[in-house]
């Protein structure tokens, strides 16, 4: 599968999506908002792929906006909006916030880790919070970057950073711009991990190979529904919805694959049905 500006790759189900503007740290254009959807959903769609990996070529995960965008819309132009919102993925959260241009990875029915390799400024900043996991190489540099640009939080930054770093730690980031790098991010908790940067994607395939091949891939799809969703419920409906899915599960291959491998004492064989 070839995209314009990202990488596509597929290998012992694990999908690894590659941002592909190295000569300009990856800044994002629309070409590359469309290519990473594009991909993001045929990844999720892949029976094959149980594990997605988003990261950037080069020295950089994404310097934020391609400049010349911005400038095109100080002098007048608007920003584009001619995007088709993605159509639902079996086994992915429906729920309309989860629809919008830049908040559609909590729909993708795989765990999507980002291996954040360097820079990762602006919307180069916001793309890794909507993947479900963060793995930082120990160089990488972050600022969200918006007040330096007289812009404000920007595609939904607002609601999803105070709930991984917290309210104060939300404000300070936002409003002072100012960089830190990967090893603040992990005690912030606004990354899972902070790898040596000669390691980064060799430790984030180890950990992608674990989900792959000793876990039910059909177990994480319903359990990144339910976690992401569960922003938006009271704890009773979490609770209906979560005996209603383990009535499903019991119904399934893997459940009983997920019985006979552990009183057989071998190696799981997970079909995700």
């Amino acid at each position: 599968m070839r995209f314009e500006t990202v990488l596509y790759d597929v290998e012992e189900s694990i999908c690894t999506i590659t941002l592909n503007r190295p000569e300009k740290l990856n800044a994002w254009t629309r070409q590359m908002h469309l290519d990473l959807k594009e991909a993001m959903h045929a990844a999720g769609s892949d029976p094959d792929v149980r594990v997605i990996i988003l990261t950037g070529a080069g020295r950089g995960f994404c310097a934020g906006a391609d400049m010349s965008g911005l400038q095109a819309i100080g002098a007048g132009g608007s920003a584009d909006r001619s995007a088709k919102a993605a159509g639902d993925l079996a086994g992915g959260s429906t729920l309309a916030d989860f629809r919008m241009n830049y908040s559609y990875f909590p729909a993708i029915p795989k765990l999507i880790i980002a291996a954040i390799n360097g820079p990762a400024a602006g919307l180069g900043f916001v793309i890794p919070l909507y993947a479900d996991m963060r793995f930082a190489a120990e160089s990488a540099v972050f600022t969200t970057a918006f007040a330096q640009r007289g812009l404000i939080a920007e595609h939904g930054v607002s609601w999803l950073l105070p709930r991984l770093v917290g309210l104060p730690a939300a404000l300070d980031l936002l409003c002072s711009a100012r960089k830190f790098r990967a090893p603040e991010a992990l005690s912030l908790g606004l990354v899972n991990r902070v790898v040596p940067d000669d390691r980064l994607m060799a430790e984030t395939r180890t950990y992608a190979r674990l989900i792959a091949d000793t876990v039910s891939p059909r177990s994480v799809g319903v359990m990144k529904r339910q976690l992401w969703e569960a922003q938006f419920q009271t704890l009773a409906k979490a609770t209906v919805q979560a005996n209603h899915e383990m009535e499903l599960s019991f119904q399934t291959a893997d459940f009983k694959e997920g019985v006979a491998h552990f009183l057989e004492k071998r190696a799981p064989k997970f079909t995700g049905t």
